[in-house]
């Protein structure tokens, strides 16, 4: 491992280790305990181990997180922003001592790296939201992951990297700091301006850093985030052919596209500094920093931003002088069509002008129901690019997700459904009625809310999988959890449609129901935490349909979804 420089920009500091460590660390993994990571813990140890995140030499321990959390500093005095953490289940930490060694396997099995255990402790998890995020409101995603998805205890300590993480795709334009630093020298590029998205990039974007680069007399790299985005992103797979297309509508050899394999954290403001420590490693002079960089999608409950519109580049300039990498701030835009640019909203507004806004949501529809798309917002290929994944709605995947009390109807409704659709024959439609699944994907789990937020999950990928080949799927299980319904939302959403239908028959009917003699049994306490008697339903807020069981008989309850997916466009008419 190449020794610790502490300014930032310095030398890496990478945690890849020589073949013959490599090998002794492989042989010695017998011995050690190792835990599967998840896919953000699999993004972070890339970037630990080929030098992003220097000048880390592992997960943190408790003194950096605290220091990191309280002041946003390294105990050495370094400016750090977020935390980088190992999380774990309480009964895999209490199993731990400091001393150990733990093998960190992707989830194919392969060990990537060890951690040297150096801090076990107890996550606190809310101190954590407030002072990352600034809300305990797990509205937001990022806050929803802490609290909800995240272990309970962290681990800390020194690793060592064995290999980085296999991809398969786009291998040409994945690149390590230090291979990039090198094509940036070869190539004589000495000033460099970052620009990151998890979006397709149109117009308005190729625009700005171009802007940015004649400002401060620097080339351009598109480093997209292709590890986890914001939930609602389109898959990077089809970004990336997105980014490849516009590449030709810059001068030449003034831009190139490299792909970081990061996991969003969506903290606004902190992600901005974090970004801008990445982009310095990776060799950038210059970052690009927008009005609501690294913000969630949406808005708090009320309708308010959860950061603050500039939020990012107030706390940028406020530590600018400890970067080794600059700001190019970048203000809100809007297309002014009598000159045929895209200018400042501040400008259009000083100067009387008239600015027009394109929306993602005008975007999407449009290619969705095959209509143009407006000339001034985006290039031919990168919409010839789109329009491969965003098929019209009847020929892409959709997942529906029935969720309600037990007795609600939401089964019949989903058998009644799934027939209709093998009538129709030209869609392929999978059922995943929870029972059932129950009984074949999750017959070693019990009813802990633990489990069932797992089976939930289980049934949400499954249907993930089926959406993203353009199938439908059809799931019935109670979910009785709103940030687990929301999990197999996010998941299912990257590929295709989630509409959501509340079974909203009341309690009453559905205990007069009882077919299986459930309530009863738990009016007994004979059956403990069951949902709507002694463990709560938390009712959707904005699901795409409400249907009320005692209002329909089940042919009409079916025959009202049928209709709306009609009206939506999710069948061919």
């Amino acid at each position: 491992m190449s020794s610790l420089i502490a300014p930032h920009g310095g030398e890496l500091c990478k945690l890849l280790v020589n073949e013959q460590r490599a090998e002794e660390l492989k042989q010695e993994s017998a011995a050690f305990s190792s835990v599967t990571l998840t896919a953000r813990q699999v993004c972070d140890l890339e970037l630990l181990m080929n030098g992003a995140l220097s000048p880390l030499q592992g997960f943190m321990t408790s003194a950096e997180y605290d220091a990191v959390l309280d002041s946003m500093h390294l105990p050495n005095g370094l400016l750090w922003a977020l935390p980088i953490t190992l999380d774990v289940s309480q009964a895999f930490a209490e199993a731990l001592k400091p001393g150990d060694t733990v093998g960190l396997r992707d989830m194919e099995g392969f060990m990537l790296a060890v951690l040297h255990v150096e801090d076990i402790w107890q996550a606190d998890k809310l101190r954590e939201a407030d002072v990352i995020y600034g809300s305990q409101d797990d509205s937001h995603p990022g806050v929803a992951n802490l609290l909800h998805e995240t272990g309970d205890f962290y681990i800390g300590g020194r690793v060592e990297g064995i290999q980085l993480p296999t991809h398969f795709d786009f291998e040409t334009i994945r690149d390590t700091p230090e291979e990039l630093r090198h094509l940036f020298s070869r190539h004589g590029w000495r000033k460099v301006v970052a620009f990151g998205s998890t979006k397709p990039m149109h117009r308005v974007h190729r625009d700005i850093s171009l802007s940015a680069a004649k400002e401060v007399g620097a080339h351009v790299l598109i480093h997209p985030i292709v590890g986890l985005g914001r939930p609602g992103d389109l898959e990077y797979h089809a970004r990336v052919q997105c980014y490849q297309a516009i590449l030709k509508y810059y001068p030449k050899h003034i831009a190139m596209l490299s792909l970081l394999p990061m996991a969003m954290r969506m903290a606004g403001p902190r992600e901005a500094i974090h970004n801008a420590i990445v982009r310095q490693n990776y060799g950038c002079s210059h970052i690009v920093i927008g009005p609501e960089h690294a913000a969630p999608p949406g808005v708090r409950q009320g309708g308010q931003r959860f950061y603050a519109q500039y939020s990012s580049q107030k706390l940028f300039e406020q530590y600018q002088a400890e970067l080794g990498i600059q700001m190019v701030k970048v203000p809100e835009m809007q297309y002014v069509a009598s000159q045929d640019k895209y200018r400042s909203l501040d400008d259009i507004q000083a100067e009387g002008l008239n600015g027009k806004v394109y929306k993602d949501k005008q975007l999407y529809h449009a290619l969705e129901s095959s209509e143009p798309v407006p000339e001034w917002f985006s290039f031919p290929d990168v919409i010839d690019a789109l329009k491969i994944v965003c098929k019209p709605r009847y020929k892409k995947g959709m997942t529906l997700f029935f969720t309600g009390l037990s007795g609600s109807g939401k089964s019949t409704l989903a058998n009644i459904v799934y027939a209709k659709f093998i009538e129709d024959g030209r869609r392929p439609v999978t059922l995943l009625d929870g029972d059932v699944v129950r009984q074949n994907l999750s017959a070693e789990l019990g009813f802990s809310k633990e489990h069932r937020d797992i089976n939930v999950k289980r049934i949400g990928y499954v249907a993930s999988l089926i959406n993203k080949n353009d199938g439908i799927a059809i799931c019935a299980p109670i979910a009785p959890y709103a940030s687990v319904r929301q999990y197999v939302r996010d998941c299912n959403e990257q590929y295709g449609a989630f509409i959501e239908i509340h079974v909203a028959t009341p309690l009453e009917v559905c205990e007069s129901r009882d077919r299986k003699g459930l309530y009863a049994k738990a009016r007994k306490g004979e059956i403990k935490q069951f949902t709507g008697i002694s463990d709560p339903y938390e009712e959707p807020q904005n699901p795409e349909l409400k249907i009320d069981t005692s209002q329909y008989s089940p042919i009409e309850a079916a025959q009202e979804i049928m209709l709306y997916l009609l009206k939506e466009g999710y069948i061919e008419s």
